[in-house]
């Protein structure tokens, strides 16, 4: 590993490289490791727990340096002069200063510290926790992720939908948005939203409500309550699910942030549905990013005179498949043979008829009465097939006999779809 060169040169300025150099209570090595392997392991993710500080949710360049360094080797290299035959590349003078500013100024024992004050962890890759789907984000990927809630994120992960929507969003969407987040939590699904305002929100309540597991992506630390009405939703989810965020403890979000939050969220879970959103909500980069991943894109429709589904609507013309309820959704993520119900209209008793008997049922006039014959021309038969068919009628309750003429019967005028016009 690259990383092992930290704890030898210059270390430069900052308290972050002499936390790298020393490993200690960093985390916890593998089973039966020895001490060279187990210093390595804790040095690597004390580095990333730093970089978390220095590298921005998103920052293909801060992931590519990563990739190509190790985290030790990159919190090294910007923690000591830069070296004239081997510099980083990709960024400007003023860029690179801002790097260095952040990793001279990066703390992880104590960042690490105060997690652990509030109950949460931190898990990288090469973790047992860490979701391997996140890998697909390529050198987008999160440094790590800082977790609160007893739920473990890589399993929870293996079988979770995204719902997600407007902040502003209206009546219908909030209960689209609860329903299908109950729905999916009754049939073992796991929800995953933003903890929002609006159909985020209503979503992981939605799963709650109906005894479910649920997990909020932040775009701040996950110390942080954003925003402030949803105290006590995002405390519950701290409880009974996970909390994830890319940001360090202490960290508040940005409107770029919220956007770029939304890329973890769709790599995360196996298809994105989007409930109600306008032409530039951040929802719909959620569910493009979904698509990019080759992750499912669903959409609920909303009201064509509708501004907050015209973005929806836009999605549901391309890639998006339209859904209406939790049971929809499942049969496109779940396994095969998770399948929603078939729909129909309601059955009705003429529906049940033969296609001869029923021509001599149209054949029969709205009002009045018509002798056999002219009932058998009207409906293209024999006088014999029609007097035939009208007894089964009569035995059915749809006809009764006048003399040697037949009408309607007053309940089978009121039945849907019965004829209303004259003879």
């Amino acid at each position: 590993m690259k990383g092992d060169d930290a704890t030898s040169g210059d270390r430069g300025s900052g308290e972050a490289t002499g936390a790298l150099a020393g490993g200690a209570s960093a985390g916890v090595g593998p089973v039966g490791a020895d001490a060279e392997t187990v210093g390595a392991v804790d040095s690597e993710r004390l580095a990333r727990v730093a970089l978390t500080r220095v590298i921005e949710p998103g920052d293909e360049r801060g992931g590519r340096w990563l990739r190509t360094h190790g985290a030790v080797e990159l919190m090294r290299r910007l923690t000591s002069p830069e070296d004239p035959d081997d510099p980083l590349t990709g960024a400007s003078t003023a860029r690179l200063a801002t790097y260095r500013r952040r990793a001279a100024a990066a703390d992880p024992e104590q960042d690490l510290a105060a997690l652990a004050d509030a109950g949460g962890r931190f898990v990288c890759p090469g973790d047992s926790e860490w979701p391997g789907q996140l890998d697909d984000l390529g050198d987008a990927r999160p440094v790590g992720l800082w977790l609160r809630g007893p739920a473990d994120l890589r399993i929870w992960a293996l079988r979770s939908v995204a719902v997600v929507g407007a902040r502003a969003c209206t009546p219908y969407g909030a209960h689209m948005g609860a329903g299908l987040g109950a729905g999916l939590a009754e049939k073992g699904w796991v929800v995953v939203s933003g903890a929002a305002a609006g159909v985020d929100g209503a979503a992981h309540r939605g799963a709650l409500a109906a005894g479910g597991a649920t997990i909020a992506v932040l775009a701040s630390g996950v110390d942080v309550v954003y925003p402030r009405g949803h105290t006590e939703l995002i405390g519950r989810i701290a409880e009974q699910g996970a909390l994830v965020a890319e940001l360090p403890p202490g960290d508040h979000p940005t409107p770029s942030r919220f956007i770029l939050r939304n890329r973890v969220i769709a790599a995360l879970t196996r298809g994105t549905v989007v409930v109600e959103a306008a032409y530039r909500s951040g929802s719909l980069a959620t569910a493009r990013t979904a698509q990019r991943l080759g992750r499912h894109t669903i959409g609920v429709p909303g009201p064509a005179t509708s501004g907050l589904s015209a973005g929806v609507h836009e999605l549901l013309r391309g890639e998006a498949v339209l859904v209406t309820d939790a049971a929809e959704i499942v049969e496109l993520v779940g396994e095969m043979g998770e399948l929603a119900p078939a729909r129909h209209g309601p059955v009705l008793p003429r529906d049940l008829l033969g296609p001869a008997t029923a021509r001599v049922l149209d054949a029969l006039p709205g009002h009045g009465e018509a002798p056999v014959r002219a009932i058998a021309r009207d409906a293209a038969t024999t006088e014999d097939e029609a007097l035939n068919r009208l007894y089964e009628l009569h035995s059915l309750g749809f006809v009764e006999r006048e003399g040697d003429r037949w009408r309607l019967t007053s309940s089978a005028l009121r039945l849907p779809g019965a004829r209303r016009g004259g003879a």
